[in-house]
């Protein structure tokens, strides 16, 4: 069972829809009860860092999400804000994030003819074409809009990269804890994929 928390930011009606789909069970987990119930978690986020943080502390989720990644290793998928949120901090706000994957999120320097936020179409090149990126091509593409991107210690944690005038890390993972920038969810066919593919990891 995938359980999208719903703690008020995301996507979470577009996700359920595409696991209806796929004839996977999800559902929208907004109580300790539902994320306990979950054997795989997803993480969405729309909006600002710290916005994002406040309203997840806010929703008594954080502490049953937390039992659940960490005493039951359930696998965790973030999405955009979502995947920051699992970085330390952010140089979009002040607050702490959960730590989760050793990085920090930069804002993308100003570049002659790129305008912020990176928004639309880019290609994700997998690093490993196992597990997340299973079956996809190294010119998968999937809908971006961010003006942030994160940054991990390890080069190890980098699941894909995607370039906006340098190149950046747009999926990342340690353990059984993942986080795309992308937003899978209007990514087509691709986005599809990968969804699917959680399921398996």
């Amino acid at each position: 069972m995938i359980g999208v928390i719903d703690y008020g930011i995301g996507n979470i009606q577009a996700l359920l829809n595409i696991y209806k789909k796929l004839n996977v069970p999800a559902h929208a987990a907004s109580t300790p009860e539902a994320i306990e119930k979950a054997s795989r978690l997803i993480l969405p986020g729309v909006g600002s860092f710290d916005w994002a943080m406040e309203t997840f502390n806010a929703s008594g989720l954080r502490e049953p999400v937390t039992r659940a990644v960490h005493e039951r290793k359930r696998p965790l998928l973030g999405i955009c804000i979502g995947m920051h949120m699992l970085a330390r901090s952010s140089e979009e706000g002040t607050m702490p994030g959960l730590g989760w994957i050793d990085g920090d999120v930069r804002k993308f320097a100003p570049r002659d003819g790129l305008p912020l936020p990176h928004m639309g179409w880019n290609e994700a090149a997998p690093v490993r074409r196992e597990g997340l990126f299973g079956g996809l091509a190294d010119d998968s593409r999937f809908y971006f809009l961010h003006s942030y991107y994160f940054a991990p210690d390890r080069e190890n944690a980098v699941l894909a990269n995607t370039t906006y005038g340098v190149p950046f890390a747009s999926a990342v993972a340690c353990g059984h804890v993942f986080g795309v920038q992308f937003h899978p969810e209007k990514s087509h066919a691709a986005g599809i994929r990968l969804l699917h593919n959680f399921t398996r990891v």
